[in-house]
């Protein structure tokens, strides 16, 4: 199937330079680790996943030039996939998501473990794996393909809701347990396991080249610390980037799963950007191959319809608002 056409949103980030950073002090390229005295949890923030989403890198980049430091425990700061980010050009803004494969359905141990399988990403995933073991509380930070309101997606669990709910932003907060296609890092062994202590976000900036989206990268990695207790309350409130902000009335929504395409001749019935509503139940919006796909319910929310459909990948995920976290 070919690529998606280059999107027509224009570029109003800008993607920094991150080439300071690469060194780091763990023997892992792109990966810096602070210490505080006092003990306490290791929190870890993440960006560039994918190499053409850049406000994560904006936010990092931030936080390094604003001298971060935790006051108890340790924090990590940590560009993923640097190949991909790093061939990022704004004439061919789409095309740099992966070099080989998505870093972000790599995440079971039998995807990592299998030998047979080898990538660019892969040998990246297998790189910092052994680090992510270490990490108790992760923010991984994203953006989306279309303008639509930005995405907290807090996993399938009760600890995950809740992470969200102190962090106070977005406006929305999703509930999904992810995609056919491959595990994501914020479900990664014990961050989606309920008995784990271990938790993760993953936030969803907005539309991945909008103006909005880096500062809005920005304070959520500041009310990520400011909640986990990994910076002193005074530093984060001296930073300007958080004057006038408040926190919304959060909504949520449980997703009852994707739609997973089966065929190659996947299309959807209208330009769905997402968080459309659709009202009825059994409602036709889209066709894969001869096969109608409905939706199951009244009122189901549709999020994050994507434009790569390509056969095992999510098309849309389903779900719905619900009253309780």
């Amino acid at each position: 199937m070919p690529e998606p056409a280059i999107d027509s949103y224009p570029i109003e980030l800008e993607a920094p330079d991150i080439s300071a950073y690469a060194a780091g002090n763990t023997g892992i390229d792109y990966i810096t680790r602070f210490d505080a005295a006092e003990p306490g949890p290791h929190v870890m923030i993440t960006a560039v996943v994918h190499g053409n989403e850049i406000c994560g890198a904006i936010a990092l980049d931030w936080l390094f030039r604003n001298n971060v430091q935790p006051v108890k425990g340790s924090l990590s700061l940590g560009f993923m996939n640097v190949e991909a980010y790093h061939s990022f050009d704004p004439a061919n803004p789409t095309v740099s998501r992966f070099v080989d494969e998505d870093f972000n359905r790599l995440w079971a141990a039998g995807t990592l473990d299998d030998p047979s399988r080898d990538s660019v990403e892969l040998r990246r995933a297998r790189t910092v794996r052994p680090y992510m073991d270490g990490v108790d509380v992760l923010l991984d930070i994203h953006s989306m393909q279309h303008k639509t309101p930005p995405l907290m997606m807090a996993g399938p669990l009760p600890k995950g809701r809740k992470l969200a709910r102190d962090v106070g932003l977005p406006e929305i907060v999703v509930s999904d347990a992810g995609h056919a296609a491959g595990k994501r890092m914020r479900d990664y062994e014990g961050f989606a396991e309920a008995a784990s202590p271990k938790n993760a976000l993953l936030m969803e900036c907005g539309q991945h080249w909008e103006a909005m989206a880096g500062p809005l990268a920005i304070h959520t990695a500041l009310r990520f610390l400011l909640v986990t207790g990994t910076v002193a309350p005074d530093w984060a409130a001296a930073a300007e980037e958080l004057a006038g902000v408040t926190l919304p009335q959060q909504r949520f929504i449980e997703v009852t799963g994707p739609v997973t395409i089966e065929t190659e001749d996947f299309s959807f019935a209208e330009d769905y950007k997402g968080m459309e509503v659709i009202p009825e139940a059994g409602s036709v919006i889209a066709h894969d191959g001869a096969k109608p796909v409905t939706t199951p319910y009244d009122d189901c929310v549709l999020i994050m319809p994507s434009r790569r459909l390509n056969p095992g990948a999510s098309a849309v995920r389903l779900g719905r608002y619900v009253e309780a976290v």
